[in-house]
This record gives C-alpha cells, structure tokens and sequence, in this order.
C-alpha cells in the first residue's frame, strides 16, 4: 500500500495536519475540524493510500512557504498540490485558487466562475470539503451579504486570516470579538 506522509503544523491561527503524496501535498487541514476523520478516510481511500508520520520535501517547502504567509512575506503558493475528490469538488478547489490574496468572493460569484450559478449549495459543499486550506484558500469565501461563514478551522481563524491578508491584524483581540460572524 502506498503512504500519505503526514506532519503536523503549529500555527498561529490553529494546529495544521500536513499531508504529501507522491511528491504533492494532498492536505494541509485544521487537525480540529468537525470532520478530521471523514476527510482523512476520503484522502486515505481516493488515493488507495495509509497514513505515515514522516517528513519529506513537500512537506518542508509546505512549512515554509506557511510561515512566510503568517509572517506577510507570501501571498502566492507554489507546491504541488494533489486534490483528491470528484470532478466538480476539483473545479470548485480551482476556482477558489484564483480568488486573489486579500479579496473575498461569495458562493454565489463562485458559482458563476465556474459557469454554474444554479449549484450554489453544491459550491458551498465543495468549498467545506476542501482539505488543502489556506493554499486552497477556501477562507476567502463568504455570504452574500457580507457575513463570515462556517469554515474547517473556525470562524475565529477565517476572520483572523482575512485580516492578515488585508493587513488588518493590528486590531486588538476585543475589536476582532466584535467583528460581525
């Protein structure tokens, strides 16, 4: 059976599960999220793959090119990424790359990038099953109105990601409380 190497990331915005296969990240998820197991056992089963801890170099360039993002020295990835799902939750992952660092887009616009404007609930699906935050910045979407929505690492870590890429993170901890949820 082939391996997906796996290495965990302290943030500081949350806890990151790493994973690489193949020389391709395959997953940089919130170790907390609600469904840590299904997203796992989707990976484990689309790639006929078993978890192992071990580091490689996808693994480190990850790390790095992370810790250049929180330190505002990085917008734009370039790992190799493997996503891992259906055709439509690959086209809705590609769709999100594009949303450029610093901008928000709604599930609505979303859906119309990818010529499906009817799919909205399906998007909005996609975009939660989404195992490569931050680089697949999945963040960046919100409602229609404006209104931060649900998101794998909580709505504090959205909010908080919003705000460094906007370069709004000087906010005392009470001004990011009684930002609208």
């Amino acid at each position: 059976m082939q391996t997906i190497q796996i290495q965990y990331h302290d943030t500081p915005y949350g806890l990151l599960k790493l994973g690489a296969f193949e020389n391709q990240l395959c997953m940089c998820d919130w170790q907390y999220r609600k469904m840590r197991s299904a997203v796992d056992s989707r990976l484990a089963r689309g790639l006929k793959a078993a978890f192992k801890e071990e580091d490689c170099e996808v693994l480190k360039q990850t790390r790095c090119q992370l810790d250049e993002y929180f330190n505002r020295t990085r917008e734009k990835f370039d790992i190799p990424l493997a996503l891992v799902g259906t055709d439509f939750q690959k086209q809705v992952w590609q769709a999100l790359i594009k949303v450029p660092f610093g901008s928000t887009s709604s599930y609505l616009e979303l859906a119309q990038s990818i010529n499906n404007e009817k799919a909205i609930r399906a998007v909005a699906s996609a975009n939660g099953a989404n195992a490569i935050s931050i680089i697949v910045p999945c963040h960046r979407i919100i409602g229609s109105n404006g209104s931060l929505t649900g998101y794998a690492g909580g709505l504090d870590a959205k909010k908080r990601l919003l705000l460094l890429e906007q370069q709004q993170d000087l906010f005392s901890s009470e001004q990011v409380e009684q930002m609208e949820i």
